[in-house]
């Protein structure tokens, strides 16, 4: 029960915290006895496991379905007498006599707790005990999809962009998405169908940007296949320009952390076990993408100051850091080896949670109905905020943090010395 209690800064009182997908309510239990805390939030806590439970994906019968209409006799696929019952079905020879007996259709079945997808079908089914439901000891096995001509443009395009892990994962799910929503040949699909792919992301109330995000893979797959495939008689791309690449209405944007957050975290930052504390300041002094603190492994020096080089993103995001004074005493004495275990996704996850622990709510909606969100990543647009504060010139700014664009200035030389970019990201500090 611990981990649903919290207590804010500057509060003796303790919090509950309780997370569902799209919602987050946080409220005081009026009591800075834990004990105490702990009796007041139980049964907010059962109600609330009640609803997740709700929410799980499951299979629950809806009637019988026959397979022949039951009263009346039917002549089978093969020219067999079949008489009909409710629940039977009677093979008769030429006599009129039984000579066989099967189930008349099964139970019909309906998938509640989650909207219709591949997943959530496969995750009800795995979780269905009842054999009369077609669970995992039953009958009703799903049978495994047969790949076909669309498949290989899917598979070459993984392979051939060398794409693996979470976005491999992300394509093969949207493409499994379009074969059961769409089930048309990629040749014969056109806009509406791409339509349907975008009507049933808005039924599940994701942002644009994120529709666009998953229609893109599709996107992407169909262009290789007609600019590489010599075979292939796609000419046509369903996928293109459905959503507008522009920020959309509903998209969340990001904030940076401001001053008081900044101190509600230094309050906590004890909490944070390994070196996530140190990840943290990293992020918050220099602001590095996340994904860009995994990559150091090594550091060197120049004019005295220690510096690591990041950025393998882009061309225009490769870069040297200064490692700034604030963090130097919370690093070893030399970077000779991997900074950082585990993956830039599960890092994520924790340091998210910690600026939640830390009361810095997730997201907030202004009175224009404009959603904007506090993460992570928001060190990394405070960080360039506090740059511009102290008048920090935008070629020092880009060298930083990355360059936006390719400038024709960045092929000469080898760009600014290192000790002059430690004075401005000394400026960001923690």
């Amino acid at each position: 029960m611990s981990s649903y209690l919290y207590q804010r800064p500057g509060s003796e009182n303790w919090y509950l915290k309780l997370q569902t997908p799209g919602n987050r309510r946080e409220f005081s239990l009026g009591t800075p006895d834990k004990r105490q805390a702990e009796i007041n939030a139980a049964p907010y806590i059962l109600e609330h496991k009640k609803q997740l439970l709700e929410r799980k994906p499951r299979l629950e019968a809806a009637g019988w379905q026959h397979r022949f209409e039951p009263g009346r006799e039917h002549t089978g696929p093969k020219g067999e007498r079949i008489f009909a019952t409710d629940r039977e079905l009677f093979f008769l020879d030429q006599n009129g006599v039984t000579i066989e007996k099967r189930d008349n259709g099964g139970p019909a079945l309906r998938l509640v707790g989650g909207p219709l997808t591949v997943r959530n079908l496969a995750e009800a089914y795995l979780n269905c005990d009842d054999e009369s439901l077609g669970g995992p000891s039953g009958y009703s096995r799903p049978k495994v999809a047969v790949k076909d001509g669309d498949d290989k443009y899917i598979e070459d395009y993984l392979k051939d962009k060398e794409i693996t892990g979470r976005f491999e994962h992300e394509v093969r799910g949207v493409w499994s998405l379009y074969k059961s929503l769409i089930g048309k040949p990629l040749i014969d699909a056109d806009r509406n169908d791409g339509r349907k792919l975008v009507d049933h992301f808005k039924a599940q109330e994701l942002a644009s940007a994120t529709i666009r995000k998953k229609l893109m893979w599709l996107c992407a797959a169909v262009n290789h296949a007609i600019e590489t495939d010599k075979g292939c008689k796609l000419k046509f791309n369903p996928f293109s320009g459905l959503v507008s690449a522009k920020r959309a209405k509903d998209a969340v944007r990001r904030e940076p952390l401001e001053d008081a957050d900044i101190a509600a975290c230094k309050a906590q930052i004890g909490k944070l076990k390994g070196t996530d504390a140190v990840l943290f300041r990293l992020l918050a002094t220099t602001g590095m993408r996340l994904a860009e603190a995994f990559e150091i492994d090594r550091e060197k020096m120049e004019g005295g100051v220690r510096y690591v080089t990041v950025g393998s993103k882009t061309e225009t995001s490769l870069r040297y850091v200064p490692l700034p004074a604030d963090v130097l005493p919370y690093l070893p004495e030399k970077i000779s080896g991997r900074l950082f275990a585990g993956t830039p996704n599960s890092a994520s996850k924790r340091l998210n949670k910690f600026l939640r622990d830390c009361g810095i709510e997730a997201t907030y909606t202004d009175t224009h109905g404009n959603e904007f969100q506090k993460c992570i990543h928001s060190l990394r647009h405070r960080a360039a905020t506090r740059l511009r504060a102290a008048a920090c010139p935008e070629d020092i700014r880009w060298a930083l943090l990355g360059h936006e664009k390719v400038t024709v200035a960045k092929d000469y030389g080898r760009g600014h010395p290192v000790p002059m970019l430690r004075e401005w990201i000394d400026r960001i500090g923690f």
